[in-house]
Formats: structure tokens, C-alpha cells, sequence
């Protein structure tokens, strides 16, 4: 690594020691499209059977391949097999894998790089979004986040020539890899959290069609709720859940969510305007008329297990609980739907998420040869869809399927998927504690102190302002 590069490393590691200490990263953005090219396979055929890597194996190689990779059991099962087969294929290559938790993944990119001890990188720091909250030109006096200063500093290298690429849908690639026209990371997986599981046979038995509105919606629980039942449960201790559930309703209202972030920034959007106001008014419902009562100490991990008691008919969620809720053994039939936030249904057809884990490649990788046939076979279509298969996320590649009952829910959706407020939102320096209003269904008493819903919209933008300087 030269002088100049250390010094810009230094100065990315002094800048973002005390940011990187477990946070959450709570925001995102589209980069610009680097035009990745078409994909290798026609929609939904593979080159191989799963498991089997088709990249072509990359002779002469040599040396060990240093990975850094964040905890996840089902990810690391996976990465220990095809580690086994890549090195099958490439007798001179030794792959040597590092696990850490999530919370600590941030510091060891940054330790690594600056050591020079890494080749690739599963870019997954806490909240695990990927090229979330980037500094847009309207903002001012912010932070950029991790991976913008390490492409800035020149500490990622540029994937764009390379041609594996172009085996990812290039939204994906746009939304969560691309930057200044480079494409610097590959998008693995994405999650949706706009939307809700239900209850089939619960909405049978009390003959209640499933509902596509925000007054169906309402009505729906009424005739739950009178019937003996519950309309919804989540997680509520750990409090984010409560306001994950009703991304929902917040991207009905406004389906252009960096447009909504955009708005808030220079003051064209204010969370005590007439839209939004009606907005904190059916978050206010939703947290407090259609949650049932007991979910301030209901767990995250809990709420799966609670919902397959089948005596409530929904849970808004992310699709992650979908394997939790699976191991619970539910005994209904379930789906998983947009919540329908809107008066209109056809605004309702959105599921708003993140992408999560990305591939990266350290520029100054004393093996980036090897690095990139590694990138190359974990991105082989069948290789992937062998990948989805083993963790259950939602695809990134056009030729591949989440071959699972949450698959089949929300197959039709995905090309709906659009990337969800937080991954865009960066507060302004000096806002105070109620600025972000995206927030506000777990502001909302039992969870806080708001009862009143214009209050708490005046009491959001008053904090806003404060760091807009208004």
C-alpha cells in the first residue's frame, strides 16, 4: 500500500472509530448504474446442478485467500462448503476464513485493510445494509458511512470490467454496489420489511377477505377483535420492531422514499403537513387499536412463536422471522403481503426493503487474481441459487429463486421491491429526538410517551429543524 493510501486509511479509521462501535446503520441509496450487462442464463434455468460450481477453475493460481466474513450460522455452513469446493478446483489457492459477530465486522475491515490482511470482504457492519445512507448533495454537515469513505480513500477496488457482474440484476447493482460509476461491492441478498404475515385460515373462519386497503385493513381487525381473536402481535420489547412493521404504511403514503427523505431535508416534505399528519394518525391506530395488548413484552425472537398460537391473524415483520416462524410449526396456512396502508390498493403492491451482505475486494489484495475467480464462482448462477437455497434470502440474480414457502408468497412482488426510508435517511447534525418520524409508531404510548398525533408530528419537524437550522 503506498504513503498516500495509508494516510487516507488513517484518516478514514480516525474519522469513523467512534461511529463503527455497534450502532446500527439505518439508512441507504441508489448509486449511479454502471450498466452491468446482461445476465449468462435465460430466467429461471442454471448452468449446473446446485452445488456445483460452473466458473471455469482459474489455473496457476496460488497463495492463501484471506476472507472476512460476519456470524451468521446458515451463511457460514455455506462458506465452509464452497470454500471446500473452490479449493477443489484450485488445488494452489488455500482459503483462510475469519468469522466475526455483525457488531464487530465495521472495526475488523478497517484493522484488516490497514494490516493489508484481507482479500475479500463480506461487507455486513451492524444493521448489515449495503451502501446505505450515502451523503447526498442536498445534505450538509454529515457523516459519510463506512463503505463511501473507503471507496473514497481508494481502499476497495472497481468490479465494473468485470464480467461476473453482469450475473446480478443490475437495479441491485445500481441501488447497492455502484458509486461515482464504479461498481465497488456485489449485492447477495436483499430482505423486505414493509410488509405482514397472515393468517388464512383465521381470516376463513371469521369470513374476513383478505384486505387491500387501509379501510379493509381497519375494518378486518374490528371483526377479528370481536370475534375473539387478536388482530396483530409483534415483538414489542426491543421496540424497533414496532416501527419495522409499519414501514408499510409509511412507503404507501410516500412510495418514493428517497424523494420523502429528499422532501424533509429542504423542507418540500414536513411531518406536520397534512399528509403526514394523517399519516401519524394510522400509525397511532396501528400501535394502538390493531396490536394486541402484551406486546411491550413480547421478544423480536418471541413474536414467531406467539403468531403460530393461530388466534392472530397478523404479523408485520420482515421476511427474515419467515424461517422462525416455520420452526414454530404453525398449523394454519400462511402468506406474506404488503401492508396495506393506503386508501388506494394499487399503492399497495410495494414491499420496501434493504440488500444486506456484499462482496467486496481490498485494492491492495496481495492475491486479487484469486479474489476475483473466488467472486467469480460464488456468483456462477447455479452456484448462487445453491446459496439461496442454504440462507433464504431474496435473490439478487434474475436466473434465481427463494425456492420456500416465503418465496412462493412474494414472487410476484419482487419486482414491486424498492429500497425502504432508512436505508436513506441521514438525520442532520444537531436534530433533536423525535426528528425521525418514520420512527413514530413505537412513539406512540404503551412503547413512549405520545398519545396525540398532531403533537407528536408538530414535536417531529420542531426536531427536525433544530438540526436544519429553521
Amino acid at each position: 500500500m503506498n504513503r498516500i493510501r495509508w494516510i487516507a486509511l488513517f484518516a478514514v479509521l480516525t474519522i469513523i472509530a467512534a461511529a463503527c462501535g455497534g450502532t446500527e446503520d439505518t439508512t441507504a441509496a441508489p448509486g449511479t448504474t454502471a450498466a452491468p450487462g446482461e445476465t449468462t442464463a435465460a430466467p429461471g434455468e442454471t448452468t449446473a446442478a446446485p452445488g456445483e460450481t460452473t466458473a471455469a477453475p482459474a489455473p496457476g493460481l496460488e497463495g492463501t485467500l484471506k476472507v472476512l466474513l460476519h456470524q451468521n450460522p446458515p451463511l457460514v455452513a455455506y462458506m465452509e462448503d464452497f470454500n471446500g469446493r473452490f479449493e477443489a478446483a484450485n488445488p494452489g489457492i488455500k482459503v483462510q476464513m475469519e468469522i466475526v459477530e455483525s457488531g464487530d465486522i465495521a472495526t475488523g475491515i478497517q484493522t484488516r485493510l490497514t494490516a493489508n490482511e484481507v482479500d475479500v470482504i463480506d461487507y455486513c457492519p451492524a444493521g448489515c445494509s449495503a451502501f446505505s445512507t450515502p451523503v447526498q448533495p442536498y445534505m450538509s454537515n454529515v457523516e459519510p458511512p463506512l463503505w463511501q469513505q473507503l471507496i473514497d480513500a481508494g481502499l476497495i477496488a472497481d468490479l465494473s470490467n468485470e464480467s461476473f457482474v453482469a450475473n446480478y440484476d443490475p437495479v441491485a447493482v445500481a441501488d447497492a454496489g455502484t458509486y461515482n460509476g464504479g461498481v465497488y461491492a456485489l449485492p447477495a441478498a436483499r430482505v423486505s420489511y414493509s410488509g405482514m404475515f397472515v393468517n388464512n385460515d383465521l381470516l376463513a373462519d371469521v369470513g374476513v377477505a383478505l384486505p387491500t386497503t387501509w379501510g379493509e385493513l381497519v375494518a378486518a381487525c374490528d371483526t377479528i377483535i370481536a370475534s375473539g381473536n387478536e388482530c396483530m402481535t409483534v415483538g414489542g420489547a426491543d421496540g424497533w420492531p414496532v416501527f419495522v412493521g409499519s414501514y408499510g404504511l409509511i412507503g404507501a403514503y410516500y412510495p418514493d422514499q428517497a424523494g420523502l427523505v429528499e422532501g424533509l431535508w429542504t423542507g418540500e416534505i414536513k411531518w406536520n403537513d397534512e399528509t403526514s399528519i394523517e399519516l401519524f394518525r394510522r400509525l397511532q391506530t396501528y400501535t394502538q387499536d390493531m396490536l394486541e395488548e402484551g406486546v411491550t413484552g413480547l421478544a423480536h425472537d418471541a413474536g414467531p412463536a406467539r403468531y403460530s398460537a393461530g388466534d392472530v391473524a397478523f404479523m408485520p415483520t420482515g421476511v427474515w422471522q419467515a424461517p422462525a416462524l416455520e420452526d414454530a410449526g404453525p398449523a394454519f396456512d400462511w402468506t406474506y403481503v404488503p401492508f396495506p396502508g393506503s386508501d388506494n390498493a394499487a399503492d399497495n403492491q410495494y414491499l420496501f426493503g434493504k440488500y444486506d451482505m456484499s462482496w467486496m475486494v481490498a485494492e491492495d489484495s496481495q492475491n486479487k487474481e484469486a479474489a476475483l475467480a473466488y467472486l467469480a464462482a460464488l456468483s456462477d448462477p447455479a452456484e448462487y441459487q445453491t446459496y439461496v437455497n442454504a440462507v433464504g434470502v431474496i435473490p439478487t440474480q434474475p436466473t434465481a429463486t427463494l425456492e420456500t414457502k416465503l418465496g412462493q408468497a412474494i414472487a410476484d412482488l419482487i419486482p414491486n421491491y424498492r429500497v425502504g426510508f432508512e436505508q436513506y435517511w441521514l438525520p442532520p447534525t444537531g436534530a433533536g429526538q423525535w426528528a425521525n418520524g418514520s420512527q413514530a409508531a413505537s412513539f406512540f404510548a404503551p412503547f413512549n410517551e405520545w398519545t396525540d398525533a398532531v403533537e407528536l408530528a408538530n414535536q417531529a419537524q420542531a426536531d427536525l429543524d433544530a438540526g436544519l437550522g429553521s
